[in-house]
């Protein structure tokens, strides 16, 4: 079937992409899917080592939560989930701490036991110090809710290797991502709905891809395919936005990840999923441990498989992760979103296309509301042009 014979092209097979080929096919229309890279699922794709027999996450670990219901039961179509609550521990100076900061964290840090009264008092006191009316960076943002001295030690370092930007140049949003709580609950999430796929995230892009309607084509760069579509036809892209208009006015900046792996001849390398690193002078940001992510499961003994994730700044033929989001940024997104409203036939979404860091669910709660409010009512004025 030629592209042009499809009612409508997705571009990208991440969570966004595959929400809406989902949902399209789902109406009786016709859905192609292509998609630049070998497999489809996106950074969400996981496979299964050879070597060990161990199933990891090729782009570093994802876990799922959520506080919608919409999504959780969504995704209950095509998947079970397990009971699995993630936790994350940090190295500072060859300590471990539980992370996000929480009374464990200050207690360790500051070599003494501290009510949530007494630690909260602490940290108010430090956090005044220094405190501004209105934070406009990251790093006044964070020395505002934790003061500088935790902020020194968990977040200025990590932040600055996470992102290649100094904290001051970061928006102050990215840090509401990393809460802070006065007692002693170690888990990382505080969701209503959490787990993993229980045959993890690949089978659940093929459930959801699995109709006869969609036709998923992989190893297909849509850029080497544009002049195939006709404009009658509704184009979901989920790639970067500043790539999709020729980079005309400037090149975004992005976040990029590479991962080094290892299997190693130990039962239990670190007796964690994930471990952060967050002294600067460390290249890695965090070491992942992928059999602590389903325990449930039996693993080979004696042999596990690690991941040392390391993050810089994306060149324009890397795969881009996260938007860094700078000032200069914002203003130039907003440029690219006033040019892409000039597109009829177009629908821009996804981290990429959006310029924004999504998780999963907000990604599929996103598709989803994107389906009802936007995509229907394109093919209602299709509808309405023909008539007319």
């Amino acid at each position: 079937m030629a592209l042009r014979d499809y009612d409508a092209i997705i571009v990208g097979a991440g969570f966004y992409g595959a929400t809406l080929a989902e949902r399209i096919a789902s109406t009786g229309r016709t859905v192609c899917v292509l998609e630049r890279r070998s497999h489809i699922g996106g950074n969400c794709y996981s496979e299964t080592d050879a070597g060990t027999g161990i199933e990891y996450h090729k782009y570093g670990s994802h876990l799922f939560h959520t506080n919608s219901e919409e999504v959780w039961r969504y995704l209950h179509r095509f998947t079970g989930f397990t009971q699995y609550r993630h936790r994350v521990l940090t190295v500072h100076k060859g300590q471990v701490y539980p992370m996000p900061i929480n009374l464990g964290t200050i207690c360790a840090f500051f070599g003494r036991y501290m009510t949530p009264t007494e630690a909260r008092e602490l940290v108010r006191r430090q956090a005044d110090a220094e405190a501004r009316s209105t934070p406009d960076n990251l790093e006044e943002k964070a020395v505002a809710s934790i003061g500088r001295p935790l902020y020194e030690a968990f977040v200025r370092g990590y932040t600055k290797k996470q992102w290649q930007t100094d904290p001051r140049q970061l928006p102050a949003s990215i840090i509401a991502r990393l809460p802070v709580r006065f007692t002693f609950d170690p888990y990382y999430f505080a969701d209503q709905y959490e787990g993993l796929p229980v045959d993890g995230y690949t089978a659940v892009f093929r459930r959801m891809l699995d109709s006869p309607r969609i036709d998923v084509r992989l190893g297909v760069d849509f850029f080497d395919a544009r002049d195939s579509l006709c404009p009658h036809q509704l184009v979901v892209y989920s790639g970067p936005i500043d790539r999709y208009f020729g980079y005309r006015l400037g090149e975004l900046s992005w976040r990029t990840l590479d991962f080094e792996r290892e299997a190693v001849g130990v039962d239990d390398y670190q007796g964690a999923a994930v471990v952060n690193y967050a002294d600067e002078e460390v290249p890695h940001t965090r070491i992942h441990e992928f059999k602590h992510l389903h325990p449930e499961r039996r693993h080979p003994p004696d042999r596990t498989l690690i991941c040392r994730e390391y993050s810089r700044r994306a060149r324009r033929d890397d795969e881009p992760y996260y938007p860094v989001n700078t000032a200069r940024d914002r203003q130039l997104f907003s440029a690219y979103r006033s040019l892409a409203g000039r597109e009829n036939n177009v629908l821009f979404g996804g981290r990429l296309g959006s310029y924004q860091y999504l998780d999963m669910h907000q990604a599929i709660a996103s598709a989803l509301s994107d389906f009802r409010k936007k995509v229907v009512s394109f093919w209602a004025r299709t509808l309405e042009s023909v008539a007319g």
